[in-house]
């Protein structure tokens, strides 16, 4: 009888969280770059595609309209923030991360095209573009994910990233003209509702164990 002595081959790992949500964030954003790029080469004609309010044909705004920026000012200061909260998001998984940014994406965008018109002046059009509704969901995302996982490293994320970020959560409230604090707004209630859903199972397992420690009263 023989036999095979040879180690047994061992599966290979796969990327750590933090790799494959690095690459995803950086391509996500270089992805806007090269939109913008195309976009200025051709008279920002791609804005026209952004939500417009109470439109029928401004619904599929919703698609589009985070991809989109008015210019590479626009572009730029939404970059870092893109990075920063993206990639903290993907670090409670990539199926929360991608489950979190088409709830924000979806249900945000909505929000806007449900409100997109509040504030303006009578008779103008108001078209809504730029990823910063994306990011203010992330923002409120990771701000109260914690609070609903009750796990310390997401609740200390959500502390300091209100720390650092919290200051622009103003931006939400109404203000000038121009800015669409409707995007803000929306996204980040996507944002939190997301966080609520996305927390699902460690809520459910808390009950869980809730119900089992109660004592049993025989009767």
């Amino acid at each position: 009888m023989s036999y095979d002595l040879s180690p047994t081959p061992s599966k290979p790992k796969p990327p750590a969280t933090w790799k494959v949500g690095g690459v995803t964030i950086v391509s996500f954003v270089a992805l806007l770059w090269l939109i913008e790029g195309w976009d200025a080469l051709h008279q920002q004609r791609l804005n026209q595609d952004g939500i417009r309010p109470l439109e029928t044909d401004g619904l599929w705004g919703i698609l589009w309209a985070p991809l989109l920026h008015a210019d590479w000012a626009h572009l730029i200061a939404n970059t870092g923030p893109a990075l920063v909260l993206g990639f903290l998001v993907t670090l409670a998984g990539m199926g929360r991360f991608l489950g979190a940014t088409l709830i924000i994406w979806i249900l945000g965008g909505f929000g806007t095209w449900l409100i997109g018109n509040i504030g303006a002046p009578r008779g103008v059009e108001s078209v809504h573009i730029g990823a910063s509704g994306l990011i203010f969901g992330w923002l409120t995302f990771l701000i109260v994910f914690g609070f609903f996982t009750r796990r310390a490293w997401q609740i200390a994320v959500g502390v300091v990233v209100l720390f650092v970020y919290g200051g622009v959560l103003w931006g939400a409230l109404p203000g000038t003209f121009g800015v669409s604090w409707q995007g803000h707004l929306c996204g980040g209630l996507a944002g939190v509702l997301a966080a609520y859903l996305l927390s699902s199972p460690e809520r459910e397992a808390r009950e869980r164990r809730k119900g089992s420690a109660l004592p049993s009263i025989p009767t």
